[in-house]
């Protein structure tokens, strides 16, 4: 379909905008106390649910209709592409037009610093991978200096089940932790608060149409199934992961929050920023049958995601966040595809609003660490601007995670913040 490239909402014009009227992604906000789909637009959010009552959606399905009037995302995320872009058409053709359009449409905006954001779908269950290479390389060296990557690594997506009852939307305080821990030296564990709170950056995928229970989904139908894009921080307490992890993986360590950003971006805006998947080495073997895809020339996503530190300190001497590392989505070994055929090629069963995180994202450079255990190799601590050292996050640090594709003649795709502040723990 042809792309509008410019729209009346004036901010949605500004080339530093993350939200273009080619972008439009979804999310839940609170109106009047109450739950309503929106689009972002600039500075503005564009109420589906007054859209919708006023009757600027009826040409759409009543399907679709419907679905702008729910207070999450999930029926829609039902409906799948095809209803999909038929709303994301009608949506632009909205904030595309002209005077009386413009006359018509602009009271159903409301100020993003007015809105309050909500979970943008009701999230059945949540899977976490482990898709860049180079962060489980790093990590890895860590602990088996001489053999950092298991033999599964390169032929199977690794990953495991976490905890939706502690998804947060982003703003919310993240409470430090408590568990068991033991030092190397030490005869026992103790109990106490983790020292060695870390985040980790990672891009969502949030599950549109389901498979049915028994039936997989084929490789190269698998992006149909994904309804957009979001931030995740899976916050890790490594001192407690260290200790409990063998032999069944990731448990209280992980399960204490998740942060996810309050936008999904559909695939549909990303379809310009497409580029070929991770290019294997020639030793490394190919894909399984079941993974090989049709479309590797454009299996990734030309993604930058970065990572900002600002602590109290810093604030108190009104300094801005730092940036602490810098990636791309493009530098995953598995790409989103085979993350979703992967997942179901037992006969699983997705579900609409199911998802699925990549794992830390992070490149073979030094400073696309997706991770502070990450920065370990490095022979200094992290140097703040207010003179601190960091090594893991202390009380009060704020992480946050941006992350936009680009490119010269084509808008900035962003995706807002996703942030979290660490907060003291209560008594252990």
């Amino acid at each position: 379909m042809a792309i509008a490239s410019r729209s009346w909402v004036i901010s949605a014009n500004d080339p530093e905008s993350d939200f273009p009227i080619q972008n439009l992604p979804y999310g839940v906000f609170l109106y009047r106390e109450t739950a309503h789909i929106g689009v972002a637009i600039g500075d503005q959010i564009l109420d589906l649910y007054a859209c919708a009552d006023q009757g600027f959606l009826s040409i759409l399905s009543k399907e679709v209709v419907g679905a702008c009037k729910a207070r999450t995302l999930n029926p829609l995320m039902s409906l799948g592409p095809e209803a999909w872009s038929a709303l994301r058409r009608q949506l632009m053709t909205l904030l595309d037009g002209g005077y009386e359009m413009k006359r018509d449409v602009e009271p159903l905006l409301i100020p993003m610093k007015d809105a309050v954001m909500r979970p943008p779908a009701d999230i059945g269950d949540y899977t976490d991978f482990y898709a860049s290479i180079y962060h489980a390389t790093r990590v890895g060296r860590l602990f088996r200096p001489d053999n950092p990557l298991l033999l599964n690594y390169k032929y199977v997506p690794i990953g495991y089940h976490g905890r939706v009852s502690s998804i947060v939307i982003s703003g919310a305080d993240i409470r430090r932790p408590c568990g068991q821990t033991k030092a190397p030296t030490a005869e026992a564990p103790v109990f106490g608060p983790s020292k060695s709170l870390d985040y980790e950056l990672e891009v969502g995928i949030l599950v549109g149409t389901g498979n049915s229970l028994g039936h997989s989904v084929p490789i190269d139908k698998a992006e149909e199934h994904i309804f957009g894009l979001c931030l995740v921080n899976d916050w890790s307490a490594r001192d407690i992961q260290a200790w409990e992890y063998q032999p069944l993986g990731p448990f209280l360590a992980k399960n204490f929050a998740t942060t996810i950003s309050p936008w999904i971006v559909p695939l549909e805006a990303l379809s310009p920023y497409r580029v070929p998947a991770f290019e294997r080495p020639a030793e490394d073997p190919a894909p399984l049958p079941y993974l090989a895809s049709s479309s590797r020339d454009r299996d990734g996503i030309d993604l930058t995601l970065e990572v900002y530190l600002q602590s109290e300190a810093m604030r108190q001497q009104q300094m801005p966040a730092m940036m602490l590392s810098r990636g791309n989505l493009r530098d995953l070994y598995w790409t989103i595809g085979q993350l979703v055929t992967h997942h179901t090629c037992n006969g699983c069963n997705l579900r609409p609003g199911d998802l699925l995180a990549t794992g830390t994202i992070s490149g073979a450079a030094t400073g696309s660490e997706g991770c502070l255990l990450e920065k370990k190799h490095l022979p200094e601590p992290l140097c703040l601007p207010s003179g601190e050292t960091r090594t893991f996050l202390e009380d009060d640090d704020e992480i946050t995670f941006r992350a936009y594709a680009q490119r010269p003649g084509l808008p900035r795709i962003g995706f807002g913040e996703c942030t979290g502040r660490v907060v003291a723990c209560e008594a252990c």
